[in-house]
């Protein structure tokens, strides 16, 4: 199967502090991959070198066969980061058009594609409301509607259901599965057992290394776990 995302022998640290560990993966394409582990263990920084924003200290990361970081590459990447990356001066409107015009849409295009994707976050009565009067939870909709506008064939979406009611964060994943359908690769970091169960497969991580992959039932089936939680305590060494 064809992989989109590759990342061979990749180690990183942040002066003393190694935080990604001489870790493997392979992605194929379509596939809903999650990483999963606490805050700390390395997940956003993999994201970020898969998404070409960090060179990494050793190891290659490709995203559809070319090496990253590559600045062409990352037009076929929907990237949305922990931290809401919005002029917030400027109306969700603004936003989108703007981002629209970085992904090179064609401005027909570009408005087909700011009402459908405000539309999937539940936003669509709020596209001229200033970013600053939005909520927390109305910022990470909108940063996951900017990462959708062009329709990458990756998407990496670092926690993005956090602040998010549980309603809405159930039809972000309905939108996810569909989009899934489509042939998008969708990548996904989180620390929700919940959500860890709705991925294709999954990458346990713990302090920068990978300590499990595999699909959510061979992970429970493997460490004989009812659960997620169970099966990553197994795999972290904090239960027999």
């Amino acid at each position: 199967m064809e992989s989109m995302v590759r990342v061979e022998n990749v180690a990183h640290a942040f002066g003393e502090e190694t935080v990604l560990k001489d870790i493997h993966l392979s992605i194929p394409k379509g596939e809903i991959f999650g990483l999963l582990g606490p805050s700390g263990a390395g997940k956003t920084t993999l994201v970020k070198v898969m998404v070409g924003i960090l060179e990494v200290d050793q190891g290659e990361a490709w995203v559809k066969g070319v090496q990253m970081p590559s600045l062409e590459q990352m037009k076929v990447i929907g990237y949305m980061a922990q931290s809401d990356a919005l002029y917030s001066e400027l109306s969700a409107r603004e936003n989108l058009d703007f981002f629209g015009a970085v992904y090179e849409l064609k401005p027909k295009e570009r408005k087909e594609r700011m009402k459908a994707v405000m539309d999937v976050v539940g936003l669509i009565d709020h596209m001229d409301k200033p970013v600053h009067k939005y909520s927390g939870g109305m910022k990470r909709r909108l940063s996951l509607a900017i990462a959708l506008l062009h329709e990458p064939d990756v998407l990496i979406l670092d926690e993005p259901t956090v602040g998010i009611d549980p309603m809405l964060r159930q039809s972000i994943w309905d939108e996810l599965k569909s989009l899934q359908k489509k042939g998008t690769t969708i990548i996904v970091t989180t620390h929700v057992m919940d959500e860890a169960e709705k991925c294709d497969r999954l990458a346990m991580m713990r302090d920068g290394y990978l300590i499990a992959t595999g699909t959510p039932q061979q992970l429970r089936e493997q460490t004989n776990s009812e659960t997620i939680e169970g099966a990553f305590l197994v795999y972290g060494g904090e239960r027999e």
